[in-house]
């Protein structure tokens, strides 16, 4: 095989490629064997009809246009590698010569991955991480689950806000009931700011028994186009005003609100715990992300082919759609239920599709400059921990994933520790007027 490759652009080049005689020979006996079962010729019996007379009739280059389909995948990938390129979507092909008795010679037009030249990516500075769980915080979380175990009680008094009213609903638009706008026996918990701006506050003040008329202003971005922006007048019948009566906070509520704790003092431990468990994580998440931004921006890379960023929108919708159906939502579901469509969910992911680009083009430079590799040892863990982490047998997950699949992704987390690991917490947080600014 004769292979020339030229670069024609950052991330594009020309691979001139050739099949020899002999090779295009065997495909075109390949190719007429199949042909021949089909042909119906007079005077010879279906699928006997020779080589010769086929010529004769149809002309062998009848013969070309399949064979050449047969030959190419195996010929280009030969090319590729004596070429030493690293394609990244499918080539643009066009024929130079296929001529009788010589080598078939080919041109391809390839997209290429783009070079990365790797900046600072071990000890990079990274704004300090705030920790700290406040007595506030945890009080705060403890009035949650106090509001969680509170009971609501029938009250006679005017409804306040944070009281809960039992209603019955009609809206009108224009003196017309209008389609979704009627309910009975719905419980309203006014503040909750669960129903049109401007309804719940016109029924504090209400008391049981009481019919009131509420009028409101739909927002401009309402769903319902026809009511987007429009006003419309609520009748509102009022059966019951409760209020929230708030367990004490003593012994007894600690056990009430988690079963494994006997006292109050035991409870605000625990919660404390929590916190700084689920502070640790988020400010060791945050570190790390920006850390591997940092690595990310730091590096050279000239040009990201539109092809390797298409790709990536794609498998981002592939994985959040298969989430949804995963919950019983299929694409069309979704798409009705957000008043979205397939073109809006792509345009979703095109923000950061480029930068997800960048950088596993960068940890896999990280991965070569590094030398890190995946040996048997760290493959097994990460069968163990994926088997758990999904619940499925350890044999499912080695029969899903292909090793050179396992050993690129481990070689890669490791590419991330490299960065994460080194990463010094040393700048101080931007204050909100530097932000501003």
């Amino acid at each position: 095989m004769t292979t020339n490759f030229e670069k024609t652009g950052a991330t594009s080049g020309r691979l001139t490629f050739s099949i020899d005689q002999e090779t295009v020979k065997q495909g075109l006996d390949t190719t007429f064997k199949k042909v021949q079962k089909t042909l119906n010729v007079p005077g010879f019996r279906k699928g006997r009809v020779p080589r010769k007379m086929f010529n004769q009739m149809y002309g062998e280059a009848a013969l070309y246009e399949d064979t050449l389909n047969d030959l190419l995948p195996e010929a280009y990938s030969k090319a590729v590698e004596e070429a030493g390129i690293e394609p990244v979507a499918q080539p643009n092909i066009d024929i130079e010569s296929v001529e009788k008795g010589q080598d078939w010679k080919l041109i391809a037009e390839v997209t290429l991955k783009p070079e990365v030249e790797l900046g600072e990516y071990k000890g990079l500075e990274v704004t300090k991480q705030d920790r700290e769980v406040t007595d506030e915080a945890v009080e705060k979380n403890l009035e949650t689950r106090r509001e969680n175990l509170a009971e609501l009680t029938v009250k006679e008094d005017a409804a306040e806000e944070g009281d809960t009213v039992v209603i019955d609903f009609e809206g009108f638009n224009d003196g017309v009931a209008f389609e979704g706008g009627k309910g009975e026996n719905h419980s309203l918990e006014l503040g909750s700011n669960s129903f049109i701006p401007g309804f719940e506050e016109q029924l504090i003040g209400v008391k049981a028994g009481e019919e009131k008329e509420v009028t409101v202003t739909f927002p401009e971005e309402y769903q319902a186009e026809d009511l987007a922006g429009k006003e419309a007048v609520f009748n509102v019948k009022v059966h019951e005003v409760k209020s929230k009566e708030l367990p004490e906070l003593d012994d007894e509520f600690a056990k009430d609100a988690d079963e494994d704790v006997e006292t109050l003092d035991e409870l605000k431990a625990k919660i404390r715990k929590n916190l700084e468990e689920g502070r640790e994580n988020s400010a060791n998440d945050a570190r790390d992300d920006e850390a591997i931004r940092k690595a990310v921006m730091n590096a050279k890379i000239e040009e990201i082919p539109h092809e390797m960023a298409h790709d990536e929108v794609h498998r981002q919708m592939d994985m959040f759609l298969n989430n949804l159906q995963q919950q019983g939502i299929s694409p069309e579901m979704y798409y009705q239920m957000t008043n979205s469509s397939e073109s809006d969910l792509h345009k979703q992911f095109e923000g950061e599709a480029e930068f997800n680009v960048r950088t596993n083009l960068v940890l896999e430079a990280i991965v070569e400059a590094e030398n890190l590799a995946a040996d048997d040892e760290d493959i097994e863990k990460e069968i163990k921990d994926l088997a758990a982490q999904y619940n499925m047998p350890e044999e499912q997950v080695r029969s899903v994933l292909s090793p050179d699949l396992l050993v690129k992704d481990i070689s890669l987390k490791k590419a991330i520790d490299v960065i994460t690991s080194t990463a010094k917490e040393t700048l101080e947080p931007a204050d909100s007027e530097d932000a501003a600014e």
